[in-house]
C-alpha cells in the first residue's frame, strides 16, 4: 500500500545531486553525513559495481508478484525485476515524486476527453529467457491483476473500476480462454497499448506506475505460484526462492542500458532475508551486515533510544516523511459501530497523545486529525474532534456524551494489529485502554503482515464472524496525489472480499461521487481542493481515526552506497540502485 508531502526537512537542492541514474560522485560522501542526510540528496553515491546487496525483513511480504501485492516496499522493490509503464525517477523527499516512463518510451497520450490513453513501449526491451516483450504482455498482466480475484486478490482493483466493463462479461484470464481477453485495452501492434476507460481519469499516468502494468507472459504464468519465480524484465532476476526465507536475484543478462535510463547493475547479487527479528535487523544495519531493512519500518523502540542519545549514531538517521498515516479503521458494518454516534465516541475516547507515545513519541509522527497526511497536495488542516486534556489525563466529556447518545451500554469487540510490529500491539492495548472508560471492552488478536490483509483484516466474512470492530492500519498513497492516497481506503467500489483496504467497509455514496468527480477533473487545482473537502466528509463519517502522521527513523548502513529517502515510496530509501561500498 503505497501510498506524501512537502517534507518540512527537505532542503532546497537542485536536480543534478539526486538522480541515481546520473550519479558519478556527487552528494555525500560517506554515510556519516549526518542526520536526515538522504532526505536531502544522495548519501554515498558511487557507480562501483560488484558485491552482494543484503535487505532483511521482520516478516515476509504477501507476495513479490507484481500483480498480486500491495506493500509500498514491494512496490520499491519489485522495479528490480519487473518494469511498469512509468515510475519514479530517484530523487530525495518529494523530489522522488518526478513520474518519469519506464517501459513505455513518453507518458501517455490521452484523447476523448482523458477516456482513453496509449502507450508505447520501448523497444529491444526483453524477458530474462531473451523473449521480446509486447504490448499484449502488459495487457495480460493487467487482466491476471484485476479480473481474476479469486486468484490474485491482493493488490488494488483501479483497472477494475475504470476500465469499460465489456458487458461484464469478462472474467479474467484463467477462466476466459477466448483470444481477444478484455476488449477495453487494445493492442493494435506489438509496441502500442490503449486503454479505454468509463470515465476520465485525470491521473492515469500515476495509476500505470503501478506493478500491475509490468508485463507478464501468459505461457510462465502460474497463477498465484508466480510469486515463486517472476520473469525478469528488470536489472535482476529470481535466482532462488525459498519462501519465507530467503529471494536471492542475480544480475539479469538480457537487460541493457540502452532500453532503461533508469537502471544500473551495481551488486553482483541481492539476497533478501526474510522472517529476521527486527532488533537483529537494527544490530546488523549498524555492523554493515544488512544494507536495507526492507519493509522501511525503521528500528525497534529500544534500538530508537540509544541512537537518539548518542549524537554519532544518531547522524547515521534519517528521519523522513512519506506520506503515511497510522490510524485505527472503525468498521461500520458491525455493530454497534455502524451507528455513527458509537464511531464520534470513538473518536473523542481515543488518547492520541498516549497513542503517539506507544509508537515512539513525536520523531515516529505528529498527532494526527485528518485521513490525508499534511505533505498530501489537497491537505487542509482541521479537527473535528478535538481533544481536551486535564494535565495528562483526557477529557471524556464530548467521548460519553456520544456514547450515550449511541445507547449501545457496555460492548465487547475486537481489535486487530499486526504480530510482527511491536509498536502496532503497543498501539492497540493504548486503544483499547482508553475505550474501556467509556464501556467499550475489546481485545487484540494479531496476525502476521503476510497474512494481515489476505485472511483478516478488511475480510467481510471473517470480521462479521469475529466481531471485528476496530483495526490497527498504516497506509500510504498508491500515488502521490489526494486520488492516490484516498480512493482505496474511502471508495466503496474499492471493498473485496480479501485483500481489502478499505478496512471500515465505508461506502458513503456522497464521498464516492465526490471522488470520481476530482479524478475526471482536468484542473490539478480544483482536484486538490476536492481532495481536502473528501478528507472532511470522511470525518464527519468518523470511520477512520487519525492517531500521527507517521515518520520512520532509519539507520543508514555504513555498507550500503546511493540512498535516498523519497517519498514516492512512503519515506523509504529508493531500491533502484543501490550499491555496496566496499
Amino acid at each position: 500500500m503505497r501510498r506524501s508531502l512537502p517534507v518540512a526537512t527537505v532542503a532546497a537542492i537542485t536536480s543534478a545531486g539526486l538522480l541515481l541514474a546520473g550519479c558519478s560522485g556527487k552528494g555525500s560522501s560517506d554515510s556519516s553525513a549526518g542526520a536526515n542526510a538522504a532526505t536531502k540528496g544522495v548519501v554515498n553515491a558511487s557507480d562501483e559495481k560488484g558485491g552482494t546487496l543484503t535487505y532483511a525483513m521482520s516478516d515476509a511480504p504477501e507476495s513479490f508478484d507484481p500483480g498480486n501485492t500491495y506493500y509500498a516496499f514491494v512496490y520499491n522493490f519489485s522495479r528490480l525485476y519487473a518494469r511498469p509503464l512509468t515510475t519514479f525517477k530517484p530523487g530525495a523527499g518529494t523530489k522522488g515524486e518526478e513520474l518519469v516512463p519506464d517501459l513505455a518510451e513518453s507518458m501517455g497520450k490521452a484523447s476523448d476527453g482523458g477516456k482513453t490513453w496509449t502507450y508505447k513501449l520501448r523497444k529491444g526491451v526483453k524477458f530474462e529467457d531473451g523473449k521480446p516483450v509486447t504490448s499484449q504482455d502488459v495487457k495480460y498482466a493487467v487482466e491476471r491483476s484485476n479480473f481474476a480475484r479469486d486468484t490474485l486478490s491482493l493488490g488494488p482493483n483501479y483497472f477494475q473500476q475504470f476500465l469499460q466493463d465489456n458487458d461484464g462479461g469478462y472474467k479474467g484470464p484463467y477462466k476466459d480462454k477466448g483470444k481477444e481477453g478484455l476488449k477495453s485495452i487494445e493492442t493494435p501492434d506489438a509496441q502500442t497499448i490503449v486503454f479505454h476507460l468509463n470515465k476520465p481519469f485525470a491521473e492515469f499516468d500515476y495509476l500505470v506506475s503501478a506493478p500491475q502494468t509490468a508485463p507478464v507472459p501468459q505461457a510462465q504464468d502460474k497463477g498465484a505460484d508466480y510469486t515463486k519465480h517472476v520473469m525478469s524484465t528488470g536489472s535482476y532476476k529470481f535466482e532462488s526462492y525459498q519462501e519465507g526465507k530467503q529471494l536471492t536475484l542475480v544480475r539479469n543478462p538480457q537487460w541493457s542500458a540502452a532500453t532503461d535510463p533508469l537502471r544500473k547493475q551495481l551488486p553482483d547479487k541481492i539476497v533478501l532475508n526474510l522472517k529476521v527479528a527486527q532488533s537483529t535487523i537494527d544490530k546488523d544495519l549498524q555492523s554493515g551486515n544488512t544494507m536495507v531493512d526492507m519493509a522501511g519500518r525503521g528500528v525497534d523502540g529500544q534500538t530508537q533510544a540509544q541512537l537518539l542519545t548518542d549524537p554519532t549514531q544518531k547522524s547515521h538517521t534519517d528521519n523522513a516523511l512519506g506520506q503515511r498515516l497510522v490510524y485505527t479503521a472503525i468498521n461500520t458494518k458491525v455493530a454497534p459501530f455502524d451507528n455513527v454516534e458509537c464511531r464520534k465516541a470513538v473518536e473523542y475516547a481515543i488518547d492520541k497523545k498516549s497513542v503517539q507515545t506507544a509508537l515512539g513519541g513525536p520523531i515516529r509522527g505528529d498527532i494526527a486529525s485528518t485521513v490525508l497526511p499534511t505533505d498530501i497536495a489537497g491537505y487542509q488542516k482541521f479537527d473535528l474532534y478535538p481533544q481536551k486534556y486535564d494535565g495528562d489525563n483526557l477529557d471524556l466529556t464530548e467521548a460519553k456524551a456520544h456514547w450515550k447518545k449511541c445507547g449501545a451500554g457496555n460492548v465487547n469487540t475486537t481489535i486487530l494489529a499486526r504480530n510482527d510490529r511491536q509498536d502496532e500491539i503497543d498501539a492497540a492495548t493504548s486503544v483499547i485502554g482508553s475505550l474501556k472508560k467509556i464501556g467499550i471492552n475489546a481485545k487484540i488478536q494479531s496476525y502476521p503482515t503476510s497474512k494481515y490483509f489476505s485472511d483478516y483484516a478488511g475480510v467481510p466474512e471473517f470480521d462479521k464472524s469475529n466481531n471485528v470492530g476496530l483495526m490497527m492500519m498504516q497506509w500510504g498513497a498508491d500515488f502521490p496525489t489526494g486520488y492516490g492516497y484516498l480512493q482505496q481506503i474511502l471508495n466503496g467500489k474499492a471493498i473485496s472480499q480479501s485483500g481489502n483496504s478499505n478496512l471500515s467497509q465505508l461506502d458513503d455514496p456522497e464521498i464516492n461521487k465526490l471522488l470520481d468527480g476530482a479524478i475526471a477533473n482536468t484542473d490539478q487545482a480544483a482536484r486538490e481542493k476536492a481532495y481536502g473537502d473528501i478528507d472532511r466528509k470522511a470525518m464527519e463519517q468518523a470511520a477512520i481515526v487519525p492517531l500521527t502522521y507517521f515518520k520512520v527513523l532509519m539507520y543508514r548502513s555504513p555498507k550500503a552506497t546511493n540512498l535516498v529517502s523519497t517519498s514516492a515510496f512512503s519515506g523509504e530509501y529508493d531500491y533502484l540502485n543501490i550499491g555496496v561500498k566496499k
